[in-house]
């Protein structure tokens, strides 16, 4: 499962090649769209004396608040004023990645482009009438690797660290998304919320956390409040949401996913004017998407109702009022097993002649028409009310969908 099941997805794509261009196309995505605003005077973003460009930035763009997540790795081209009196702060909406670090001369933004994937910038937090988002080259170095399905993207990493935030060799377990045992998930990050007897590897700073937590294994889980650990009057946002967690790791992910085939089709086409050789790469792709080897929760897990609200607010519901934002949290992260990012700009920029593939799939799975055995642990009626919600909601599907 995860990345290996991408045939070929432990090296990198040539992202920078005669066919893709990623480096010499200009990027789109809401970040440009922003920047082309802010040009042209018809956006006027206020410096705050705190917290700079965050706030004006967070309300622009609509991400919320309450998607505050924290990491006190030194896991970023800011490491020097990283560590975990002093995390790295990371907000987020389904396009759209802000990192804040207090005391950092620099506020790191990245966002998805349709066409190119994960598209990164910083911005100096200083006061100016037209900031400028610079397009960074330099996060390529890590964000684009084996962990991103060797494409320009996002991912969390759960690496312990020592006292002081820098890693520990032989620690890290790979490929933290929605198929990771969750006692894998997040070392070298903060975790606030509820999770019952389920235990993570967030909140241990150094050998002797992690000690103590082989020994007591809800060492510093289930916290409701981060006090003690760090200056919470520092950020902007409460706590590191286990909720916000999940859902990062989970849209990082599928993103990667998208932008690989993206990439693979315009190449495969390019060379050899069909897409035949990619049915491996679907197929893996189908099983993410529904979340098929999804790992179980063993416990109720509750998070910050406000996140909860805000990310389930943004629909789109059928005329039951389903969505495939509602969240399960009991057994699972989400309620219908259909990532909300199929309503995606880029999964609609992927090229017609995969999309439609992914479509005829997808009805055969939904139908109850496939025999493979990789799609067999879907209940029939998850199936159907994935099915009937993607009809009532999901603009663009092919016209078999609507009549069957």
């Amino acid at each position: 499962m995860w990345a290996e099941d991408f045939q070929g997805s432990t090296h990198v794509v040539p992202y920078d090649g005669e066919i893709i261009r990623y480096s010499l196309r200009p990027p789109g995505g809401p970040i440009a769209e922003l920047q082309r605003r802010i040009d042209r005077g018809e956006v006027r973003l206020k410096f705050d004396a705190k917290f700079g460009w965050l706030p004006a930035l967070l309300a622009e763009l609509q991400v919320p608040k309450s998607s505050q997540t924290l990491v006190f790795s030194k896991t970023s081209l800011q490491r020097a004023f990283i560590s975990p009196r002093n995390p790295r702060s990371l907000f987020f909406n389904d396009d759209v990645y802000l990192g804040y670090v207090p005391g950092a001369p620099l506020m790191e933004v990245s966002a998805v482009d349709p066409q190119l994937g994960g598209v990164f910038y910083h911005l100096e937090q200083t006061p100016e009438e037209k900031p400028q988002f610079v397009r960074d080259a330099d996060c390529l170095s890590c964000h684009v690797s084996s962990r991103t399905l060797g494409v320009p993207g996002h991912f969390v990493r759960s690496v312990g660290t020592d006292a002081h935030g820098e890693l520990e060799p032989g620690t890290e377990v790979s490929h933290i998304e929605h198929c990771t045992p969750f006692k894998d998930r997040w070392a070298g990050w903060y975790v606030t919320g509820r999770h019952g007897a389920m235990a993570h590897r967030g909140n241990l700073i150094g050998a002797a956390d992690f000690a103590r937590a082989e020994r007591e294994p809800h060492f510093r889980g289930n916290l409701e409040t981060l006090a003690g650990l760090l200056d919470e009057e520092e950020y902007f946002g409460r706590g590191s949401d286990v909720v916000a967690l999940m859902v990062l790791e989970h849209q990082g992910h599928m993103h990667n996913y998208i932008t690989r085939l993206h990439y693979e089709t315009e190449i495969m086409v390019a060379q050899y004017g069909h897409t035949r050789y990619l049915t491996k790469q679907v197929e893996a792709f189908l099983r993410y998407l529904l979340f098929v080897e999804e790992a179980p929760l063993a416990a109720p897990v509750g998070g910050n109702p406000e996140f909860v609200r805000t990310f389930t607010a943004r629909g789109p519901r059928d005329p039951q009022g389903r969505s495939l934002r509602d969240l399960d949290l009991q057994t699972r992260l989400f309620k219908y097993p259909c990532s909300f990012l199929i309503y995606s700009a880029a999964f609609d920029a992927l090229p017609g002649v995969i999309r439609d593939e992914i479509y005829r799939r997808l009805w055969e799975i939904l139908h109850g028409r496939d025999p493979s055995p990789d799609f067999a642990r879907l209940p029939a009626a998850q199936r159907a009310a994935v099915r009937d919600i993607l009809r009532q909601t999901k603009p663009g599907l092919p016209d078999y969908w609507k009549d069957a």
